[in-house]
């Protein structure tokens, strides 16, 4: 049976991926070891709160007496914590720093004093900065982050690597382009443009609405992890990406559309600073490697994440307040 230790799991990919890695394997065993802070909420497993193969521990991962107690628990460790939002990062760059880089020291830490047979550290397209129009970034590729969020994963993998080289741990990196699905928080911009409409409130779309990301659904993503937690080799870093570069407003557009509302609720705001135009990963590595290959295209998955926030107000709803759904949330203070 697997012993999984999965930081930040109450979160938008971390609940989504023990979802998932369960039903994959209902004999694994998982401790949830998550913070409670903004970025979590207890509703997103609140349904596997009595399984006898699933705890929750809150933690924070810098606490290192205690985050070395529960690795010593466990086989694996996938880190999925982190401060994700690029726009809170703005205001207070501080914050990264100390939760992206700093936690994920303590964790290393903690797994190289331990016998983890896999150190799987989840990262983002966002080290390798903004591509250009015929550009597309390797696993090889020159880290050249934008933002200070990006600039600490870009660091927090370095670290990760090192511990590799350096101690031999096992150590896995999963650079993944943007996800998006059920428990994403709304602000987030697919869940806030879906919730805008429900609303019918403007959208705030940055700038000209001409970047382009890669979207991934998150079930995706979930199973590009688990290919790497079973199969994966140490030292590595894999790619990951779904061949769907859209531009922000044509999302936005597909959105309306599916929600059968006009183009006139569509807001053009100031662009934040450093904004990359675009993103887009080779993600050949993954495929064949493990044969995985994203099962959900756009549309259908952007439909499956529309009709998960309709009809699931009572979690959303909640959340939002002026900040969240502030259409230049880089000059609200977090």
């Amino acid at each position: 049976m697997d012993r999984l230790l999965v930081t930040g799991g109450l979160g938008f990919i971390g609940s989504n991926f023990i979802r998932d890695r369960m039903s994959r394997f209902p004999d694994s065993y998982i401790v949830n070891v998550d913070s409670l802070t903004y970025g979590s909420n207890l509703r997103n497993l609140a349904d596997l709160a009595d399984r006898r193969n699933y705890r929750l521990e809150k933690c924070d991962i810098r606490n290192s007496e205690e985050i070395a107690k529960l690795v010593q628990q466990v086989d694996v460790v996938v880190h999925f914590a982190a401060e994700t939002h690029v726009d809170r990062s703005i205001p207070n760059p501080s914050i990264s720093l100390e939760n992206n880089v700093r936690g994920t020291c303590a964790l290393l830490e903690a797994a190289r004093k331990s016998k983890i047979k896999n150190f799987v550290q989840i990262s983002t397209d966002e080290v390798y900065g903004s591509a250009s129009n015929n550009q597309t970034f390797k696993e090889n590729s020159p880290l050249n982050p934008s933002s200070p969020y990006s600039a600490s994963k870009a660091a927090a993998d370095l670290f990760a690597l090192s511990y590799h080289k350096t101690y031999g741990l096992p150590v896995s990196i999963l650079r993944c382009t943007n996800n998006f699905g059920p428990f994403q928080s709304p602000e987030k911009f697919i869940p806030k443009t879906i919730i805008s409409v429900l609303r019918d409130r403007q959208i705030p779309l940055y700038g000209d609405g001409l970047q382009v990301r890669d979207w991934i659904y998150v079930k995706d993503f979930c199973e590009a992890i688990s290919h790497t937690i079973d199969r994966g080799s140490p030292g590595s870093i894999y790619n990951v990406s779904a061949g769907n570069e859209t531009q922000n407003i044509e999302i936005v557009k597909r959105i309306l559309k599916a929600l059968k509302k006009s183009d006139e609720l569509v807001r053009f705001v100031e662009d934040r600073p450093g904004h990359d135009v675009r993103y887009s990963l080779n993600s050949d590595s993954m495929r064949e490697r493990f044969g995985w290959a994203p099962r959900h295209s756009l549309d259908d998955a952007l439909n499956l994440t529309i009709d998960w926030y309709k009809s699931n107000r009572d979690w959303w709803e909640p959340l939002l307040d002026e900040k969240i759904m502030s259409p230049t949330p880089w000059k609200e203070k977090w």
